[in-house]
């Protein structure tokens, strides 16, 4: 059960996700929320010279089960089974499949944990929610405890339990308001014999901007706020997709949830793909990717493929389950 990953930090969303929504925005209000808990994971880097495998596991599995239950008897949750079986490492980063299979088991928020043993006295544990219909990470905290014993574990479990529970109660509301958006333009990543971008280039990445934001605004979903050239830092270098993640921040201060950025890369003429990348703007992680593949067309397709790809990802699974929703729930911001 001890691992040698470097500690807590592994527990990051990677270049994934949501385009695998479970249920309309309206299903958090609607009825019984359903949230899976997804069993944690233990890391001990105290250096103790015994080894304490078994009885860390014993009480982590307690743990676990101890959180699922008091979800369980709450009236506002139901308890999703787990998709995860025991091919899932509780440190390893939530992959699009990993996500997927979570909503299409009825999820609607996932909970996922990690314990870390820092001391012989001190012990870290950090929990994240996502929201699986919001496309956004609802809850991150991380935890500091003391003891290694029954007793500690037990007091560990009662507080985080109700700070989740909690923390799902308050964030219900907000949870069901549409996202916004900070949509910035798509941006051409070329790496074919074209010495420059042409006349027509730009104006069919501002074709295939504007199409997107028409898609994501239309389906109810996201309220887009538009992040053209103007409104970026000056700081920032000339390719949006090129910054670290500095569309998080641009969108944070334009009073977005999160931001989207869209590139084109052209292999040739007649080749291309379509990446885009959704994050969070509070904390600045990754809550969605995607690529699509080469594809096959010049630059006037480029708007087809960008809008197939993110209505595959963000918005068809979510609508064609409208009819039969299932409840969902949230948990709170990220802490340390």
């Amino acid at each position: 059960m001890p691992r040698s990953r470097p500690a807590l930090q592994t527990l990051v969303l990677a270049g994934f996700l949501f385009g695998f929504s479970h249920a309309c925005p309206g299903a958090l209000a609607a009825g019984r929320v359903g949230v899976e808990i997804q069993d944690f994971g233990y890391i001990d880097t105290s250096g103790e010279p015994t080894d304490q495998t078994a009885s860390h596991q014993e009480r982590l599995t307690a743990f676990t089960a101890a959180l699922k239950r008091d979800v369980a008897a709450d009236p506002l949750y139901r308890l999703v089974p787990s998709s995860c079986g025991s091919t899932c490492e509780a440190d390893a980063p939530l992959t699009a499949e990993r996500l997927h299979a979570a909503s299409q088991g009825g999820a609607n928020i996932l909970i996922v944990g990690l314990v870390q043993k820092m001391s012989t006295l001190v012990q870290w544990a950090r929990v994240r929610a996502v929201d699986l219909d919001g496309n956004r990470i609802l809850f991150e905290k991380l935890y500091t405890f003391r003891g290694d014993n029954d007793g500690a574990w037990q007091r560990a479990e009662a507080f985080v339990s109700r700070e989740i529970r909690e923390a799902l109660s308050t964030r219900q509301q907000a949870a069901s308001a549409p996202v916004k958006l900070a949509s910035f333009n798509f941006e051409l990543e070329d790496g074919s014999a074209a010495s420059a971008e042409t006349t027509t280039d730009n104006a069919e990445l501002a074709n295939t901007t504007v199409a997107v934001r028409q898609m994501l605004g239309q389906s109810g979903r996201y309220v887009v706020i538009p992040v053209d050239g103007t409104k970026t830092d000056a700081a920032v270098p000339g390719a949006i997709h090129d910054c670290g993640g500095c569309d998080a921040g641009i969108a944070r201060k334009l009073g977005a949830d999160q931001s989207l950025i869209g590139v084109i890369v052209r292999i040739s003429r007649m080749e291309y793909l379509v990446r885009f990348q959704l994050r969070d703007a509070g904390t600045g992680n990754v809550v969605a990717s995607g690529s699509s593949g080469l594809r096959m067309g010049a630059n006037y397709s480029w708007s087809r493929g960008a809008t197939r790809l993110i209505r595959d990802r963000l918005l068809e699974p979510a609508q064609a389950t409208e009819l039969t929703p299932a409840p969902g729930a949230p948990v709170a911001p990220a802490s340390r």
